[in-house]
């Protein structure tokens, strides 16, 4: 079975570098004489197997944090791939370098903890078949020097918003009985306890039990509701963060993979999980850290 999406074409020779490639080299058999020839018990062939296409052909997408990262990527995944996508974040600039990538993307500006700016922005988006609550912020204190401000600014971001923008979606996938995905993006810091991350961690272990919560009341509407828990990305971020070599070995030697998730790893994942190929798939944590949490 060979996994494309739509709009992609599906390569099977493999190319250094290139998504979406599979490569299964033809097995050299020497012939038997024809008294003793077996015949093959699997007439299929891993080169014209059927393809299973995920496509967001005639689906509404919305997704915050959709300025930078794997927000941007995903929103531009999306319109490639069929979706009509609406992208929020609070930065102008970055709206309009999104827009001179993909025209057909409709961009919304507002800083998503201000409640009432966002109830405004997103009351005019329509309905909307997927989500993606991306948005978040990470401020990175010693326990003890954790302040009530950075504290708030976290919390609200990074999971009351998700509450907010969720609830707006998702009453618009009830009152349409049409039903729908919603993918949070945590983080491996939901589970795992890292330094200078006491906010930014309660955050995410957070918004992992708000998806529980959401994946069981939603889930009689046809809602489903999934994470995605990513270790260390190569946002531009991210790379800025852990170019020093010392620092990302001490993370990456936790890593079974032995290296940091790329931008594309983790938008993959989000895909699948909002996709029809994933419809069973519901209430789930979904670790994109190259085994970091096995361990």
């Amino acid at each position: 079975m060979l996994l494309k999406l739509s709009g992609e074409p599906l390569q099977t020779k493999a190319t250094s570098g290139t998504r979406g490639s599979f490569d299964q080299p033809a097995a050299r058999h020497t012939a038997l004489p024809a008294a003793h020839h077996t015949p093959s018990l699997c007439r299929c062939s891993p080169r014209t197997g059927p393809a299973m296409e995920i496509s967001f052909a005639g689906k509404r997408a919305l997704v915050t944090g959709a300025g930078k990262g794997i927000g941007r990527a995903t929103a531009l995944a999306l319109a490639r791939y069929g979706a009509k996508v609406t992208a929020v974040t609070r930065t102008q600039a970055d709206l309009n370098s999104l827009l001179q990538e993909c025209v057909s993307i409709t961009p919304v500006c507002v800083d998503l903890a201000d409640w009432g700016a966002t109830e405004v922005a997103l009351q005019d988006v329509g309905p909307i078949d997927l989500l993606v609550n991306n948005a978040a912020c990470a401020n990175l204190q010693p326990f003890l020097e954790v302040t009530p401000e950075q504290f708030d600014q976290s919390f609200s971001v990074n999971v009351k918003a998700v509450l907010h923008v969720s609830q707006i979606v998702a009453r618009g996938m009830k009152a349409r009985g049409s039903g729908g995905s919603i993918v949070n993006v945590s983080s491996q810091a939901s589970q795992c306890a890292l330094r200078d991350h006491a906010v930014y961690c309660a955050t995410k272990g957070a918004l992992d039990m708000l998806t529980k919560v959401m994946a069981l009341e939603l889930g009689p509407h046809q809602i489903r509701v999934n994470s995605v828990n990513p270790t260390v990305v190569m946002t531009e971020m991210g790379r800025l963060g852990w170019s020093d070599p010392e620092k990302a070995k001490v993370m990456t030697s936790r890593i079974p993979l032995g290296r940091f998730a790329e931008v594309e790893d983790v938008v993959n994942s989000i895909l699948f999980l909002l996709s029809d190929k994933s419809n069973m798939t519901n209430g789930v944590t979904l670790p994109v850290d190259g085994g970091f949490l096995a361990c």
